[in-house]
């Protein structure tokens, strides 16, 4: 979620005198901002455990399927401490630190597929993730965010004249670009021209369409005390999970810069990892969950569907800042972009071909992925050093 180049935007920022100050906590001593890290780390995964239940029962009862739910509504509450911080970064005329914001951490977050299939099994001897969930859906899903991405990289290269009201060609493109995605995957869930309507043999059991949840796992996600609950009190159960990841999200991502720099790290590198990993928690919790529950697909659907939200939030960051927001963008920003865009598409084969080995715990298409982002990060250094 955090991006790779957006620490070291934020301080450009703050030595050029920009209104926008994130380093809030810089004041507080190494060993508390190290508390408060690691406690907003902890609300953040208990909340998002809440988010991935509480999703799972909205999706049942109004009927979503979880192609929706996590296009939509889990990928927009994961994505809140983004929302957040592109707003007052927006709001401050930083827009070089909204754009920092919302591509450096797409790559990352396609990552997190990683840590879902190697330590998201149910069972040992489960095959991988990809192999799974088995959906022509999710392909859908990660072609809409190759595409977005190919438009983020184009829109880079755009003047920063070319607005009209706030609107830039490129920003509205991006959000025709994320509606069209979900009506795609809509369209994809109910019914394909393939045979048994795309459902794929040895996948997870599942009704029909995108929904792979099995019986039994849907037994235990939605419980009797959620079927009881009623619409109200889960959608308030969701709101304050999403409050509190929201709130969470920001000082973990506050207090991870403010040590960064009492430790002399570079902002680069902790961006890129431990920061990174770390604010990318909202997006391990539900997946995790969410693969407990027997939902594969809403696992997987979550990282596309924020990947693909993202983005959208240039629109917003251009109508508050009153400026082109794309044009801005650091190389280190378009790179990490397009090493984005080469993940996503590596998971789009996986999850056509379906790889059922396991290397180091984890399927071939999630270890091309890991090498494929480590190599990155390495270009990543030379790219903006």
């Amino acid at each position: 979620m955090t991006a790779g180049a957006r620490a070291p935007s934020r301080r450009r920022c703050s030595r050029s005198g920009s209104e926008f100050n994130a380093a809030v906590l810089d004041h507080l001593p190494l060993w508390l901002l190290i508390v408060v890290f690691v406690a907003s780390g902890a609300v953040i995964w208990v909340a998002g455990v809440q988010l991935s239940k509480s999703t799972d029962a909205i999706d049942d009862r109004l009927h979503l399927g979880s192609a929706l739910g996590g296009l939509i509504v889990l990928a927009v509450a994961t994505n809140l401490p983004e929302i957040a911080i592109t707003v007052t970064a927006a709001a401050s005329g930083s827009v070089e630190v909204a754009v920092g914001n919302i591509l450096g951490g797409i790559a990352l977050q396609t990552v997190v597929i990683v840590i879902l299939d190697r330590f998201g099994r149910r069972k040992k001897e489960a095959p991988p993730l990809t192999f799974r969930a088995a959906s022509l859906t999710l392909v859908v899903e990660a072609l809409s965010v190759v595409a977005i991405l190919a438009v983020v990289v184009a829109g880079t290269q755009l003047p920063k004249g070319l607005d009209v009201l706030r609107l830039t060609p490129q920003a509205v493109l991006i959000v025709v670009l994320w509606i069209i995605g979900l009506l795609l995957v809509r369209r994809a869930g109910s019914h394909l021209p393939w045979h048994e309507n795309g459902n794929a043999p040895g996948a997870t059991p599942h009704r029909s369409g995108h929904r792979t949840r099995s019986s039994a796992g849907h037994h235990d996600s939605v419980s009797e005390g959620q079927r009881k609950r009623g619409l109200g009190r889960t959608l308030a159960v969701f709101a304050a999970a999403a409050l509190a990841t929201l709130v969470a999200g920001f000082f973990l991502e506050q207090s991870g810069d403010a040590a960064s720099g009492q430790l002399g790290l570079s902002g680069l590198l902790f961006g890129a990892t431990v920061l990174a990993l770390a604010t990318s928690l909202p997006e391990i919790s539900t997946g995790l969950q969410a693969i407990r529950q027997g939902d594969d697909n809403l696992a997987i659907s979550d990282i596309f569907g924020g990947n693909a939200f993202l983005p959208v939030l240039f629109l917003l960051a251009g109508l508050i800042s009153g400026k082109a927001v794309l044009p801005v963008a650091k190389s280190g920003d378009i790179y990490l972009t397009a090493i984005a865009a080469l993940l996503t598409a590596i998971y789009a084969i996986g999850l056509l071909f379906r790889p059922r080995r396991r290397v180091l715990g984890m399927g071939v298409d999630s270890l091309a992925v890991l090498i494929a982002y480590l190599l990155g990060i390495g270009g990543l250094i030379a790219v903006t050093g």
